[in-house]
């Protein structure tokens, strides 16, 4: 079993917890009417390269990234210092994150913030709608062509964002396929935790001008963010270099 196969095994097991209290839930995610446009805000009037910043605890790769971790703060910081929009990882057992993170984070700025997670059922896009998420992520290698389109007709239900995550060109041709508007092309290997930034560079070329682009993973220094935004991508997501304060997002907008 891979890594990715053990998050995905973990996760079924979470989601038979969340049909307690389906209902409700769903009642108070229709009833929202507070909804932040993140596709928006991920292409720039002026054309430059959009900042997704994440707040994350530890990783599976990196372990322990903030022993002092208020998120609440660490969202404020970055939409002081210019981010367009905010990542929470929610994941529990693999990335130390809680849905509390993403809702102490979104009541703290006015960006959109995204659901950072392994969604594979439609009752976690209700919890994240419910928790005030404006996009979730939906992972391409972690589904089903009928999973991907099921979940993204859901995400589009309740009213969020779906950023569409690949890896492969294979990945991104069942994404388009599936009439995904934000891709994100991760540079890590899900299955082994590798990084490569040739992965934005090759996949870049082959996504239509209409779809907003993101480039996740693997961006550490001013020269990582210059060397993707020669893709061409509308956005960069960056998580544990923002969290250890090798890169900032001034030096991102520099670059």
């Amino acid at each position: 079993m891979n890594r990715l196969e053990e998050i995905i095994a973990v996760k079924r097991g979470e989601i038979a917890k969340l049909r307690e209290g389906a209902g409700p839930r769903l009642r108070r995610a229709e009833g929202r009417s507070d909804f932040r446009d993140f596709r928006g805000a991920l292409r720039r009037p002026d054309g430059n390269l959009a900042v997704i910043a994440e707040v994350k605890k530890a990783s599976p790769s990196a372990g322990l990234i903030a022993e002092s971790f208020v998120p609440s703060d660490i969202a404020q910081q970055y939409e002081r210092t210019g981010a367009q929009a905010i990542s929470v990882l929610t994941d529990e057992k693999f990335f130390q994150g809680a849905l509390a993170h993403l809702i102490d984070a979104r009541r703290s700025v006015l960006l959109p913030v995204l659901r950072k997670d392994f969604v594979i059922d439609e009752l976690q896009i209700e919890e994240a709608a419910d928790a005030g998420a404006d996009a979730i992520l939906l992972i391409v290698a972690a589904l089903s062509q009928k999973e991907l389109v099921d979940l993204s007709a859901a995400a589009a239900k309740n009213r969020v964002d779906a950023l569409v995550e690949v890896h492969t060109g294979d990945e991104l041709q069942r994404a388009l396929d599936a009439g995904a508007v934000i891709i994100g092309i991760n540079n890590r290997n899900l299955e082994t935790f590798d990084v490569d930034l040739a992965v934005t560079e090759k996949l870049s070329a082959d996504i239509p001008q209409d779809i907003v682009l993101v480039s996740e993973s693997g961006i550490k220094t001013a020269e990582d963010v210059a060397r993707i935004k020669a893709c061409e991508v509308d956005a960069i997501l960056v998580g544990e270099a923002l969290m250890r304060g090798e890169l900032s997002i001034e030096m991102i907008a520099a670059a």
